[in-house]
Parts: C-alpha cells; sequence; structure tokens
C-alpha cells in the first residue's frame, strides 16, 4: 500500500495542538521525562518517556508478535514500534500530532506522518493490524469514536491492539501536559493547553468495542518487567473487525 503524504488539513480536534506544545515535544527531543497528565482536580497520570524512547520491551514484543499484515501505529511517539517492525521486514506506519515525534521516529529508522487519526490517512481500510498502546486509547476523550475510526482504517477481518488501564475504569476527562520540573530557577515551563482524555479498563474497552463494529480476540497481562516496580502490569486487548463499522457519534 502507498504510504505517499495526503494533502496537509489543518483541523481543529482537540487531539492535534497539545501534544506539539513544548512540554511534549521537550521531553520527546531530549528522550526524558518526568512528564504528566494532569487532571482538572491535580490528579496526575505520569507519562514513560523514557521508557518509549528506549526500544521496545517485553511487554510491547508481545503486541507486535500478534500483528498481522501492514501496522498502523496510531500515536506512534519516538517511535519504537515502528521502527522494530520495519526492521523485522514488516510494513508499518506511524501517525502522530507531534512534529518532535515524527522525526524522532525517522531517526530511529521508522516512517511516520504528522497526521491526527482523524485526518485522512494512507490506505484507510486496508491495514491489517492497528496499534493504540500506551494509553493511546484515551485519544480524543471518546474511546468509543476513536474505536469506530479505527474500524474504517483496518481492512475485513483486520486486528485491533490496544494498551487498556490496568485499572478497572472508565473516564473522560480534561488534561494538560506538564514537566514535573522547572528547567531553572524562575524560569517555569508552561503546561500545554487543556484537552479532552479518556482511561479505560479491559470491561470498558469490550463494552465501547462492541458497539463500534469489533468483536474480542485475545486478553493478556504483562507483569514483573525488569523495569517495573514489582507487580505493575501492562494489559492488552486484541479485536477483530466485524462487518461495517457504525457511524462515529
Amino acid at each position: 500500500m502507498s504510504t505517499a503524504l495526503p494533502p496537509t488539513a489543518r483541523t481543529d480536534r482537540p487531539d492535534t495542538v497539545t501534544w506539539g506544545a513544548d512540554p511534549y515535544a521537550d521531553a520527546l527531543r531530549s528522550g526524558r521525562g518526568p512528564l504528566f497528565l494532569r487532571r482538572s482536580d491535580g490528579w496526575l497520570l505520569p507519562l514513560e518517556v523514557e521508557r518509549w524512547c528506549a526500544g521496545p520491551d517485553a511487554a510491547d514484543l508481545s503486541a507486535l508478535r500478534r500483528c498481522e499484515g501492514a501496522v498502523l501505529d496510531i500515536g506512534c511517539g519516538p517511535g519504537r514500534l515502528v521502527a522494530a517492525l520495519a526492521a523485522r521486514g514488516r510494513r508499518a506506519l506511524g501517525i502522530d500530532v507531534s512534529t518532535a515525534a515524527v522525526a524522532r521516529t525517522a531517526a530511529s529508522g521508522g516512517s511516520a506522518l504528522h497526521r491526527s487519526v482523524f485526518d485522512s490517512l494512507p490506505g484507510e481500510g486496508s491495514w491489517g493490524t492497528a496499534l493504540l498502546l500506551d494509553g493511546n486509547i484515551g485519544i480524543g476523550g471518546d474511546p468509543r469514536a476513536l474505536l469506530a475510526r479505527t474500524a474504517e482504517l483496518v481492512g475485513r477481518p483486520g486486528l485491533l491492539i490496544v494498551e487498556t488501564a490496568a485499572a478497572d475504569v472508565d473516564e473522560r476527562v480534561q488534561v494538560r501536559v506538564e514537566r514535573g520540573y522547572h528547567p531553572s530557577p524562575g524560569a517555569p515551563c508552561a503546561p500545554g493547553e487543556s484537552f479532552p482524555w479518556a482511561r479505560v479498563g479491559a470491561a470498558a474497552l469490550l463494552r465501547h468495542a462492541a458497539a463500534a463494529g469489533w468483536t474480542p480476540v485475545e486478553e493478556w497481562t504483562v507483569t514483573d518487567q525488569a523495569d517495573q516496580a514489582p507487580g505493575a502490569a501492562r494489559c492488552f486487548v486484541s479485536l477483530r473487525r466485524r462487518g461495517a463499522p457504525h457511524s462515529r457519534r
């Protein structure tokens, strides 16, 4: 399939603005955090910049081994998954709304486009597998709309692999990207703009997926990796596209 760059079209979707802002872009360029999503009530979700900028770990590889055909990595970040697939001779493309992420993906040997998942994309309806890892099921703050859009991107019977929250959660919130420190005295790092985000566990994901044209295939968890705290877990669900996707809400 062609990965030629489609015509540039600006969009006002919230997923296209904040992730290109300085806190996130600066963290990707440096390859390190700390970086957080801050909810309006002050709750912080750590973003694992160092892990994203490293090579694939055991949990990542468990997902990559299940990929079929050409792979579309939605919200590819610095591109570790795209680069790993390319190194194995697999056809893969990353998309990300951050120019810093796209640049880092290219530098690592992967292919990526500066695009939102809701923009026009190459190969729509023909991708073998789509990936929503590293919390990217939260993109846009509406998991059902994102799952319906993803069903438009893969072929029949295409595969979708989603990383879910380990907790039994289904929430839609407003968040900001923030650094965890100030780079120098008297020079605070301004947070990004507020934007919608979502967190879902496996049970919530399956509810949203059923309404968006997906059938569950497998659930698995990878725990106690060397770079994780004891008992930490990463949870995944694979889904198979069925029939025509429902309309986006």
